[in-house]
Parts: C-alpha cells; structure tokens; sequence
C-alpha cells in the first residue's frame, strides 16, 4: 500500500475542491495514483471535473511573432519574476521568437537556429544566464500558419510588444479581407486566452479523455440508481455538455454569450466577404505543468546567514 502524504492530499485537494478526509479516503482506496483519486472523488459527487491546467509557477515570459499568413509562439522561462522586467530578457524573447517564426516548427531546431546578434539560440541563452545570473530555458515553441488566409494573436498581461505571461495564435483559413479577418483572430485569440479550451471541436479530444469523461459519468447515473437504459442517455447528454465546455467551436463566444464561437465566425463571413474556417489555435500560459519548487524563505535567510 502506498505511503499518503500531506503533500498528495494538499495536491488533490487543490486539483478538486474536495474536504481534506474525502482526499486521504480517496488516496487510500486508489494507492496513492492522483489521477485515479481525482475520478473516485468525481464518482462519489465530491469533486467537480479536475483542473487540467497545471498551476502556474515557471516564471519568465511567453513571446509572439506573426508575420503574414504565419505565426509562432514561444515560451522562454527564468527563475523568477524580476528577470521578466529586465529589458535584456525582454530583447531575448522578442528576438527568439522571431528566430522562431523563421525555423522548424521544433524547439530543438530553433535551439540550434541562427540568433541576430551571432552564435546559436542556446548560445544566446547561456549567454544572458551568465550576464543575468539566473537559469533560463526556452521550454517550448509552437508554429501555424494558413495558405489563405491570417493567424490571429493576442497576448495577455503585456510587459512589451508581442510579449506577456499568456499568448495565443488562431489560424483562420479564408480568401476574404485581410483586416476584417485579422479582427476576427483576435477576437478568438481573446476568447481562447480566458475560456482555455482543450481542442478545436469534438474529434480533437483524445480518446482517453473521453472514455474516462464517460466512465466517471456512467458511475455517476448507476449511482443515482437509474436503470441501463437510461444510464446511456444520461451519459451522452452529459458529453454533449462537456463537449461545449472545453471544445472552442462549440464554447460560448465571450464576446457575444448568446452565440457559440462557430456561429460567430459564420456570422462574420458578411464582413470577411467569403467563407472562413478556424482551422487552428495554440495557447501558452506561462509555467502552465511546472511544479516550483516550494521553500521557507525565512529558513533560506537563515541558512545564509549561518543561523
């Protein structure tokens, strides 16, 4: 049997909402796997669905390029949240993201790219590391672009041109005007920042999501005591919901509530001037899956000082 910490109950009580003893129950019945613990608790009707976005806790920043009908977002990180501030960190970004646009759609490839100033990427990096004193690292970069058509952008909690803590490229294919298209991307480029969607539409969701988002329903309906028969609809209603929930086309446009995201693009093709299809978006939020290493600022303090 597995050893359950403090730290895995805090863990999946942050990751459910659930009471502190519904999370050790949970831990206790499952050994210990979170993932297992989370649909448990689901089951039981003490968790609502699992926050799929890891917590915030990598510090630097997210940097964009567009360029025509292409774009690039990239995701440098630092060790704290002062470097984000330093106008040399701030040029590094801008500057691999242009490098970026430019590359394979590969972070290793854009690692090993040419950099402006001379050398390579990584080059460039370990080389503001030595001047700036901090580890830092490009973690991930992420390209689209269209035939015919914009990629859209927009970055939230700007410190700079093309630069903030989440960014975002929509690509919309069409052969209509290029700014009422542009207008557009941004648009859903905001959309995508807030509501977070996980796919395009409902055949861009992975098959294990699925089954597990039906498993943890159908236990949900036998539970209540319905028969087989009604269990089945009760789940596929329940996917439908889910599918609004966490597809883009099918989420409710933030700008307009009242209409889904899908019918605002078709909506839009009056002004556009021809048929336009999302095609495409990628989201970065910053440190989004990376753990910080919590610690006793007081105790480092201390140690220092040889206390």
């Amino acid at each position: 049997m597995a050893n359950i910490t403090a730290g895995m109950v805090k863990e999946l009580r942050e990751k459910t909402g659930a009471g502190m003893m519904d999370c050790k129950a949970a831990l206790t019945e499952v050994d210990g796997d979170i993932e297992a613990a989370i649909d448990w608790l689901r089951k039981k009707g003490l968790a609502k669905a699992a926050k799929k976005a890891g917590r915030v806790a990598a510090e630097g920043l997210i940097g964009l390029a567009v360029a025509g009908n292409e774009g690039v977002v990239v995701e440098v990180n630092s060790e704290t949240d002062f470097v984000a501030r330093n106008d040399q960190f701030q040029q590094l970004v801008r500057d691999i993201a242009t490098v970026a646009l430019g590359a394979a759609d590969d972070v290793e490839a854009v690692k090993t790219a040419a950099y402006p100033a001379g050398g390579t990427v990584a080059d460039a990096i370990n080389s503001a590391v030595a001047t700036i004193g901090e580890h830092m690292n490009l973690r991930r970069s992420k390209k689209l672009s269209v035939s015919a058509g914009v990629v859209g952008s927009y970055v939230h909690g700007s410190v700079g041109e093309g630069l903030g803590k989440i960014g975002v490229l929509v690509a919309l294919e069409s052969t209509g005007k290029q700014d009422e298209l542009a207008a557009l991307g941004r648009q859903i480029a905001m959309h995508v920042a807030a509501a977070n969607p996980q796919a395009l539409d409902a055949a861009g969701i992975d098959a294990e999501t699925i089954a597990r988002e039906r498993a943890v329903l159908a236990e949900k309906a036998k539970a209540s005591g319905k028969p087989d028969n009604v269990v089945e609809k009760i789940v596929e209603s329940g996917l439908k919901t889910f599918y609004k929930e966490v597809t883009l086309l099918e989420q409710a446009f933030i700008h307009e509530p009242s209409k889904t995201v899908a019918q605002a693009v078709k909506e839009s093709e009056g002004k556009v001037g021809a048929p336009v299809k999302v095609v495409a978006f990628v989201r970065f939020g910053l440190g989004e899956g990376v753990e910080k290493q919590e610690s006793d600022f007081a105790a480092e303090v201390a140690a220092a000082a040889g206390v």
